[in-house]
């Protein structure tokens, strides 16, 4: 379970004090996969930056499985899998299969592991065409195919992903939900960010809207449509910006 509890995050931009994160609280359950929806700036990245432990709140606390993320950074670190839009994470230099037998050492997992890792994923994406070709020769889509791969290769309890869809075909993108599918039905934690308003409608049960570092909405998806009495996810995050929601 992931508990935000009155998180806020400020950055300096040149003179400017600008807040990224407004006092933010909300819980995930174990399971669930949440969709994360907000414009451009809205405070997405932050907020899951400061889950991941990459960036640290100013005020507030993230607890994860009971676990504070500051205090116990590696034990948190060890339980997720993140990535991050365009930022693979991957060296050019080495092949696919070189760079997930690194992120596996990295995780602790044996050779073994690694391997049957490896050849899992590499079947479920299909990369084995291009598995032992080296990445800097890689398309778009072929870096985001193994950047997901490193993301699950230590089988970790709990999946961040910002835009996990960007570079990826339609055929790579169905080949990714499918996973998501398959890591719900194993009781993983997932929380994603996307601004294709299908993919949050296909894939998860609980939503957050977010608009310049709030909250606007935080709950169930089919609560929502009940409550607004449609199912236009445009519509209906367009409609609390307007008329300026906030999350109690």
């Amino acid at each position: 379970m992931i508990q935000i509890e009155n998180v806020s995050k400020q950055f300096k931009d040149k003179k400017q004090i600008v807040t990224a994160i407004d006092y933010v609280s909300f819980s995930v359950k174990k399971g669930h996969v949440v969709g994360l929806i907000g414009e451009n700036g809205a405070g997405k990245t932050t907020l899951l930056r400061m889950i991941c432990t990459l960036v640290q709140p100013d005020e507030g606390t993230i607890t994860i499985n009971g676990m504070d993320n500051f205090k116990h950074k590696e034990q948190v670190r060890s339980r997720l899998g993140v990535l991050f839009g365009a930022e693979t994470g991957l060296y050019n230099r080495l092949t696919a299969r070189e760079n997930l037998e690194y992120f596996g050492s990295l995780y602790g997992l044996t050779a073994h592991e690694t391997k049957n890792q490896i050849d899992m994923l590499s079947k479920r994406f299909g990369m084995r065409k291009y598995l032992d070709r080296k990445v800097e020769g890689f398309s778009k889509g072929m870096k985001q195919k193994v950047a997901i791969a490193r993301t699950l290769i230590h089988d970790p309890d709990i999946l961040l992903f910002d835009e996990p869809t960007t570079g990826l075909d339609i055929t790579s993108s169905n080949i990714f939900r499918e996973v998501i599918y398959q890591y719900k039905k194993e009781g993983k934690t997932i929380i994603f960010s996307t601004h294709i308003m299908d993919e949050i409608a296909h894939l998860c049960e609980d939503v957050i809207m977010m608009h310049k570092g709030q909250i606007v909405y935080e709950g169930g998806l089919e609560e929502l449509y009940e409550q607004e009495k449609s199912r236009d996810l445009n519509y209906l995050f367009t409609s609390k910006i307007v008329r300026g929601d906030l999350y109690v």
